[in-house]
């Protein structure tokens, strides 16, 4: 599947309509959302804190339309043990979103 930085754009203007304004504040409230679902991952001391923060961060996805995001924060939830590497790859993720 090829990534269109720009759908999460597309997805918020289908929401909300054409006001650039709002949108660069939902996007805003996304990338912030996004960080403290991040750091609630890497404190994470048990499994438990682990899948619980892996299941915000889906839903916070899934809001936004976030596919790739979503199917990253699905294997988090899923795993049977802390995951650095599933850390690093919804990281990177996160990151092309913010093109």
């Amino acid at each position: 599947m090829a990534y269109d930085p720009g759908a999460m754009d597309a997805a918020l203007a289908a929401a909300v309509g054409d006001d650039p304004s709002l949108i660069v504040e939902l996007r805003a409230a996304f990338f912030s959302s996004a960080e403290l679902h991040v750091c609630a991952l890497t404190d994470a001391t048990s499994l438990g804190e682990w899948r619980d923060a892996a299941i915000r961060l889906h839903s916070l996805a899934a809001s936004f339309g976030a596919i790739r995001l979503m199917d990253d924060a699905t294997r988090a939830a899923n795993a049977n043990l802390i995951e650095p590497a599933i850390l690093c790859k919804i990281e990177r993720t996160i990151a092309a979103l913010d093109l």
